[in-house]
This record gives structure tokens, sequence and C-alpha cells, in this order.
């Protein structure tokens, strides 16, 4: 007996980008997802309605910003 297992949605593989330690900047979510950079910067707002807790860094001068979750909601898929 084979385990069926869930397609990963873009969702989903946005917040695991995210909540790896050193996160990700939009162009990289935008790439890795196929959106446009707006699309990206939306998904993250989503994120925040949704009750995450997502943190913006900026790595060093010229770097983009990073972002990272720094707290899920009980309920997160």
């Amino acid at each position: 007996m084979t385990k069926r297992t869930k397609p990963k949605t873009k969702k989903s593989q946005l917040i695991q980008m995210l909540a790896r330690k050193a996160g990700a900047d939009v162009a990289t979510i935008s790439d890795k997802l196929g959106w446009q950079l707006y699309t990206a910067r939306a998904a993250l707002t989503g994120l925040r309605k949704a009750g995450f807790e997502i943190s913006a860094e900026k790595q060093g001068q010229g770097e983009p910003l990073s972002y990272c979750i720094t707290a899920q909601p009980a309920d997160a898929t």
C-alpha cells in the first residue's frame, strides 16, 4: 500500500522558505514560486493577516530585506 502525500501548495512552500533561519527575500520568493514581485509581497501580507508574525531584517548594506517567520498561529497549515 502506497502512502498518498498532499501536493505541496505554494503557500506551504512559502511558509517553508520563511521558516528557515536565513528566511528569504522577495526576489527569491518570486523566482522560486514563479510569482511577480508584487504577488510575493501580497503573499507576505496575507500570511500576516492569517496570524503569522514575520520579521524583516536587512542583512547588509545594499542587500535586500530578508523575511522570516518568528511565530505561527496554532492552526497553521
